[in-house]
């Protein structure tokens, strides 16, 4: 199986340590274009842009990235009820054109209710899946080419049509995570992609298990993804002094104040988050090499693959095995991270996108700083 490996361009935030101001790293355009021209040249597949009302907005920081990159992905959300499920076709349609067919769709229901409040959306979680549903049955329609009469409990529609098409048909890819029973319906009837956050492979499994079966239901079939961390260093003692080091300045009110927080979502997925580390340190290795402490202080994904770069290219061998195809990376900082990833474990993993720079002839100089002013230095991939 090729994999799809995704990087993360953090437009909430980001720094060396976790739960701090220490090290602390302003977002600004010119930092998210050195990440995404460092993933366009790493041999990236695409970037994903966070959602919600901590980060910048993800469709303004793809359309300024786009010109400034050449080949690169960008996995970027539309939000039912937040967006009319016209309005996002012709933003997908859009964003798609002017990208040549460059973009990725996350669907992104919303899992934590005093933010959807301030947004205007008063839902309770199962009724907000089926707005997700309705939403999606109009959106797919319009970007297919078809003209939309829907009458919906949340959505309605007469005669929608949508007018320049996307140039990827019927759609761009569709992802989208729902851990929950209603979630992973609306996976089975609509998307391309299943996502999970990084659970153990037992019970990403599990969850792979179950949103076959509701797809097999309805004749469709899909692919899988999973979102995690890396810290990957030349050894593990490295790799496992590092994921310490991420949590210097994090103290037990820092971890209790945001778990208060995330007590309060109704997302599946982040309770099953939080079970993981059960809210403390005691414990973090929850499954060999997978380290639950990104998850103390920071919602969503919150687990990290740990360890040198044969054991981190293992285990995600291992999620491959299971049937997952995209991987969804990020790491901190980000910038020297993706370096660090693609550098290190790239070259011991079948990656559908193989056009990185130690793939290209020696056109414009060596690799490494020549030896002694008069010997090239020898590239060696990890073995």
């Amino acid at each position: 199986m090729t994999l799809d490996i995704l990087w993360f361009i953090p437009t909430h935030g980001d720094g060396r340590y976790l739960g701090t101001a220490h090290g602390g790293r302003q977002i600004t355009m010119k930092y998210a274009t050195q990440i995404a021209q460092a993933a366009d040249s790493l041999g990236y597949y695409g970037v994903l842009l966070p959602t919600g009302r901590s980060c910048e907005d993800s469709w303004i920081v793809a359309s300024a990235l786009v010109p400034l990159t050449e080949r690169l992905k960008f996995l970027v959300a539309v939000r039912p009820g937040l967006q009319s499920p016209s309005v996002a076709a012709r933003m997908t349609s859009t964003l798609d054109r002017l990208s040549g067919g460059r973009l990725l769709i996350n669907v992104v229901t919303g899992g934590d209710p005093v933010e959807l409040a301030g947004d205007g959306i008063f839902l309770d979680h199962d009724e907000r899946y089926r707005l997700t549903d309705e939403f999606l049955h109009v959106y797919r329609r319009l970007l297919a080419g078809e003209t939309v009469d829907f009458d919906g409990s949340h959505i309605q529609s007469k005669g929608g049509k949508l007018i320049f098409p996307p140039v990827q048909l019927p759609h761009p890819p569709l992802y989208f995570g729902g851990s929950s029973g209603a979630g992973q319906v609306v996976a089975a009837e609509h998307v391309d992609h299943y996502l999970t956050w990084g659970e153990p492979p037992a019970q990403v499994a599990e969850k792979i298990a179950e949103a076959k079966s509701h797809a097999a239901k309805r004749g469709r079939t899909l692919r899988f993804g999973i979102r995690l961390h890396v810290i990957v260093r030349e050894t593990d003692k490295e790799a496992w002094d590092a994921a310490d080091e991420l949590l210097r300045y994090v103290d037990d009110a820092t971890i209790e104040s945001a778990q208060k927080i995330f007590a309060r979502h109704d997302s599946v997925g982040q309770q099953r988050m939080a079970r993981l580390h059960k809210g403390g340190r005691a414990s973090l290795e929850i499954s060999p090499n997978l380290w639950a402490g990104v998850g103390l202080v920071r919602g969503g994904a919150g687990t990290a693959l740990v360890g040198n770069p044969e054991t981190v290219a293992a285990r995600i061998k291992e999620y491959a095995a299971l049937g997952i195809d995209s991987f969804i990376f990020s790491g901190y900082p980000h910038l020297e991270e993706a370096y660090r990833f693609a550098e290190l474990v790239f070259p011991l993993l079948d990656l559908k996108r193989r056009d990185t720079a130690h793939d290209a002839p020696l056109l414009t100089g060596p690799f490494g700083e020549i030896v002694a002013n008069a010997v090239p230095p020898q590239w060696r991939a990890a073995q």
